[in-house]
Formats: structure tokens, sequence, C-alpha cells
């Protein structure tokens, strides 16, 4: 029997932060070594920070990167640790992991398959690693061994995976298990989209698996750089078996998680398996041999579950909350902003901000403890003199948690309800009781004076009074319009930053007044579907995410019909009459933008998706969705930054190009017309 303590890590990091990755690194380092782990693989680039974009090019970045890992290097005295940088070789760029052993540089192993998908570039800056080159490289007077390496450091063979290459069908690990490699870390970079924990969990448990050794996975952590959203999530397996699974969303700097394998088991269980069939070549090719002793360790048996909330029928509604809140939170801190201020309308979408900014407190104080959450926010000035609830000894309890969120959600949310003569009660009361239910601070302005203002002038200068007949849209914008300037002077006062209030099934169609309620630095559910949403909001009224429970006050948006309350009170507006049902729009947006079907496509899926709808209804709702897409990119490409939490986001900057000024499928729509005229016989 031989035992080794293998531990992974995940990091919060931040782009060109040199300061803070280093000492998010050494406070890994000192977690792993405190639990007794000898193998410590961290994140992907996690010296420089995975999102440097095209600052990767710059020399003075890839210096400073080798200057942190020698800082580095000390720390890592009796123990191996994986540290990954970008790396210059023969002028081309690597995206590459440093195998350190004991306070020294054992040599470099470059990724071999980039991303260049979805909102990865990877492509842009970084060169692919030829399959079984190997090359040596100086810095500072010594030499290096870089490439498709691997390594023996005391009899215990290591290999590397690198993110991307794990996701490939001819990844790398075939070649190391001929290799008779123990043992496979994978320093990873991947953002977080629904479900795809699952994902990784299935190639980690795999590869362990089918190549007959212990995977060990590490991952960022949080809001990274501004739009993508890392969930951590690490995982060490051993031979087809998960044995340790670290926590998602959390909101530390770091965290470790480790477990104890028999190597000597491992290997067995390798020897056993029919398709094992090893290299005959000479072991030595490709692998960097260096002397470690590992030390002895006690044997321990380890469970992994995941936590009990990802776990049931409502994951998606857990990790939404859990996601967009941990981003929230970082975007605050790393911004260096004072708060949060939201256009607070009393409908879905600015409520579901309101108590995603809430639940960031919530859960932050929940993970980290009073103290530890109120030193990562010691910039904001209003939190410098808050008092812990009197009688508090030690770390507050639960209620006296409770107690302090609602003086952090006070002192860092502001909520505004911007009132015009067509505003209604309804919104009015349901703005103040989200308000209230989460703890922000709630004001209200009184707009419609300066619409009027507006409308007077323009009136005055082109010779006739506007009319709701002749002038809808422009008497609905000028309304939007003129709530953004008021919001942003508050904003601006209390060093804050606005936050928009769209969703991607807005987006989608231009549903929103640019300058009005696009207005705002951040657009933190720009990414996902008003449906979606909705339901969301409904699930949080009555269950809520665990440990924080349900929030009944949403009663009064959820029971309304969406509206942008901004014609008069007797067109009974709403949302759907405007464009078509949700659900509808969500499914025309999949199929036409996802899944890049042309109208006619589309109108048959449709067809078949909502038979309740006839088909000439279908066919006016399906031509609207591609005109006013069409119509509207320049829109999305205007948008504050959003989050990414999927595959059918709509960010033209990460993920979905579009073109400003297109066709506008006037062809392929002509062509669903003919089909709707010509067709005798319903396909349903």
């Amino acid at each position: 029997m031989r035992l080794i303590k293998l531990a992974a890590a995940v990091l919060n990091q931040t782009p060109l932060d040199w300061q803070g990755n280093r000492a998010n690194i050494l406070e890994a380092i000192q977690q792993a070594r405190g639990q007794q782990a000898s193998l410590l693989c961290l994140p992907e680039l996690c010296i420089s920070g995975y999102g440097c974009e095209d600052m990767f090019h710059a020399q003075g970045v890839q210096q400073t990167a080798w200057q942190v890992l020698h800082e580095v290097l000390p720390a890592t005295r009796g123990m191996i640790v994986s540290l990954g940088l970008p790396l210059a070789y023969n002028t081309a760029l690597y995206n590459a992991a440093c195998l350190a052993v004991d306070g020294q540089i054992v040599g470099f192993t470059a990724k071999r398959f980039l991303a260049g998908d979805g909102i990865h570039y990877e492509p842009r800056w970084f060169k692919p690693w030829p399959v079984g080159r190997r090359v040596e490289i100086s810095h500072a007077g010594k030499t290096y061994s870089l490439g498709d390496l691997h390594y023996d450091c005391g009899g215990v063979k290591i290999g590397f995976e690198i993110c991307e290459d794990a996701w490939v069908a001819n990844r790398p690990g075939g070649e190391l298990a001929q290799r008779a490699v123990d043992i496979i870390l994978n320093p990873s970079a991947s953002h977080f989209a629904f479900g795809k924990a699952k994902t990784r969990e299935r190639f980690v448990l795999e590869g362990s698996r089918a190549f007959g050794v212990g995977y060990v996975y590490s991952n960022l952590l949080g809001n990274e750089a501004g739009r993508a959203i890392y969930d951590g999530g690490a995982m060490i397996a051993n031979c087809g078996t998960m044995v340790a699974m670290g926590p998602r969303f959390s909101f530390a700097d770091a965290h470790v998680t480790s477990t104890v394998i028999d190597l000597d088991a491992t290997r067995l269980n390798r020897s056993r398996s029919a398709s094992y069939l090893p290299r005959m070549e000479s072991a030595e090719v490709g692998c960097v041999a260096v002397d470690f002793s590992f030390p002895a360790v006690d044997p321990q048996r380890t469970i992994a579950t995941p936590a009990a909330w990802e776990v049931g029928a409502h994951v998606k509604e857990e990790e939404f909350a859990r996601a967009i809140s941990l981003a929230l939170f970082d975007y605050l801190r790393k911004s260096r902003s004072q708060g949060y201020v939201v256009s607070l309308s009393g409908g879905a979408d600015s409520a579901a901000v309101s108590c995603l900014v809430a639940m960031a407190t919530r859960f932050g104080l929940r993970d980290l403890g009073a103290e530890a959450f109120l030193k990562k926010l010691n910039h904001i000035s209003q939190l410098q003199t808050l008092q812990l609830p009197h009688g508090t000894v030690g770390e507050p309890s639960a209620e006296q948690l409770d107690l302090l969120a609602e003086q952090i959600i006070q002192a860092t949310l502001s909520c505004v309800y911007q009132s015009t003569r067509n505003s209604g009660p309804v919104t009015l009361a349901a703005a103040r009781a989200v308000a209230e239910a989460v703890g922000a601070e709630f004001l209200q302005f009184d707009v419609d004076p300066l619409v009027q203002q507006y409308i007077g002038v323009v009136s005055g200068a082109i010779g006739r009074k506007l009319d709701w007949r002749t002038d809808d849209i422009a008497l609905q914008n000028i309304q939007a319009r003129v709530r953004s300037p008021g919001v942003w002077l508050l904003t601006n006062l209390r060093g804050a930053l606005l936050l928009s209030t769209s969703n991607r099934s807005e987006a989608a169609v231009g549903y929103a007044t640019m300058d009005g309620d696009t207005s705002g630095g951040l657009s933190p559910i720009a990414g996902i579907d008003k449906a979606f949403l909705r339901r969301w909001l409904r699930w949080l009224e009555v269950t809520g995410p665990q440990s924080l429970g349900p929030l009944p006050a949403l009663q009064a948006v959820n029971l309304q019909a969406p509206t942008a309350e901004l014609r008069p009170a007797e067109s009974k507006q709403t949302d759907e009459d405007d464009l078509m049902p949700y659900e509808l729009l969500d499914a025309i947006e999949r199929a036409a933008i996802r899944d890049k079907q042309m109208p006619l496509d589309c109108f048959r899926m449709m067809q078949f998706q909502f038979p309740q709808y006839e088909r000439g209804q279908l066919l006016n709702w399906v031509q609207r969705f591609f005109r006013l897409w069409c119509r509207n990119q320049w829109k999305r490409e205007r948008y504050a930054p959003s989050f990414h939490v999927d595959d059918e986001n709509l960010d033209p900057k990460t993920w979905c190009r579009f073109p400003i000024l297109s066709g506008g499928f006037e062809r392929e729509l002509q062509t669903l017309r003919e089909y709707v005229e010509n067709s005798s016989t319903d396909p349903r």
C-alpha cells in the first residue's frame, strides 16, 4: 500500500492582478500543506489570470508571469505544485503548466488543444503545442524542458490534460496511460453554464476509469474578468470512482479539496485492464525525472457527494441564484464600487435583479462568516463603521447574520421607483414590497414633469402636438429615457454601479429603449430568457434557495402580466401583446439564433411545439421575430456587459456575431409566406 495525498484548488483570480493572484496561490498552497497534501493542482493560467485578452501578447505580461512564478516557488518546498502561466517560445505564445517540485521548476507542459469556440478565443493568443514535440528553453541562465511532457517524481508518474485537452475525442490522457502515468492533473478555466458541472464530472470520472489513474481537476472561481462566471467545483477521481468533490460558487479567494489514494491499488487496477497496452519503447521518452520523497499519510475514507442544493428538481434555479449572486459580489469588490442602484419598476426583471444583489450578501455571509465577508468589502465607506448585532460573541449566529445582512444590503443597494402619469398603484406597491423584503433603500422619483417638458419642447419646435395615435413609440421611449439621467445622478452620488434590467428575450427583439431602460454599467440578466426568469421568480416566492428560503413579497410581482407601463392605463399594455407570448418568443429565438434555422423551418417547428396557435398568427409572430432581430442588432452591440450562463447567449462581443446591417431575411420570409399561402393541408 502506497498512499499519496492529492489536492485540487479553486482560485478567484483577476487578470493582471499580480499581487492578488499571488496571494491566492500562496493561500491555496498553505491550505494544501495544512491538509498534508503532497501534490497540488492549481487552475489554468492562475498566475496571470485567464481573461487577460490581448494583453497576453504584451512582453511585460509574459515577463511578470515569470517573476511571479519565481516568487511563488519557495512556498512549494516539500510539495509538488502545478502553476499555469503564458509562456513564450520561438516568438510564439503557449498556454503552459509549470510543474514545481520541492521549490524548483522541473518543466513546462504546453496545452495541445485550444478552446476556440463559444466565449473562448484562445487561438487568438496562443499556439497549440504539437504532439510529441519537446524543446529546451532558457531563462535567467537556467534551462528547462517544455512541450509534450510527463514527469517522474520519486517514482510517481504525473501528466497533464489542460482544460480543453480533456474535452476532445483524442484527449492526451490515452497516450499518458500508455506511458504508465499514475496521476493526471487537469488545471482548468472552465466557465459556468447550466448543467455543465455534470459534463465535467463525466470526463473526470471517465478519464480516471479509462486511463486507470488518479485524476485531479482544478478550476477558477467567481467573476474573474467581468463576463464569464467560474463555479469552482474541484474534483479528484481514482479508477472510475469520485473520491473528493469541492464546493461550487464559493465566495472564498481560495479553496482546497484533498484526499488520499492508494497508488499500488491504482496500478493494480490498471494492470488488470485488458485495454491497457503500455508502450514498449523507452519509458524515458518525454519524461522528466526528479527526486522527491512522498511523506507517509494516514489512510482516509472519503465519500464524495454533491451539495444538497445540487440534487432535486430545481437545480437550474439554484445555479442561477448562486452564479449571478457570486458574479455580482465579485463585480462589486473588483470594480471598487460603493454599491448597486436598480431602477425598480415593480416588474419581473428589476425585481429579479434586486433579489440577486441582496442574495449575494446573504450567500456570502453564510459562506465566509461576518469578518471575512466584510473584509472583502472594506473599500465601501458605509460598511467601515458597521457594528455587529448587539450581544454577538465570536462568529454571529444565523439570526445575527440575517440582521447584519439587512444592514449591509441597506447600505449597498438602492432601488428607485420612477413614475410617470402612466404608472399605476400596483407597480408602485410591488416595487415597495420587493425593496422592503430584500432590505434595500427605496426611493421614489416623479419624472412626469420632465417627460411633459420634453414633449412640449419638441411639439413647439415641429409645430404640432404629439399624439398616441401617430407617435406611440416616440412617446413610450421618452418616458424610458427620462428615467435615465436621474438614476445615473443618484448612482454617481453614491459612487455606485447602475444595473440594467433588460433580459435576453427583450434583447432578441430590441424591446428596450437605448439610453433608457438599458442604461447601466452592467446587465446581470441579459443572458437569461424572460420565460425562465418568470419561473425563477415564482420558485423564489414559494421555495427559494436552500439556506435562504422563499421571498413571499414577490407575489405582488408574480401576479402581474409583464408590462412596460409606458402607454396610458386604458390601453392595458402588456409585453406579450406588444410582442408575442414569451414562451413562443424564446422558442423561436432558440431555433433561429442558437440552432440557425431559417424562417420556414422555425415556423414548422413552432407549429408542432405550439399547436394551440393558428397558422396565420404563428406566421405573423415568426415574421415579427426575424424582422425585429435584424433591426435591433445595434442595440445588442451597445448593451452593458452581461454574464454568460448558457449556449443561448446573444452577446455579440463574446458569443453571437450578427451583422448590424443585413438583408433582413426578406427572401426567406417571402418563402415562408408563400408556403403558408399555398399549403392546402396542415402538417400537424
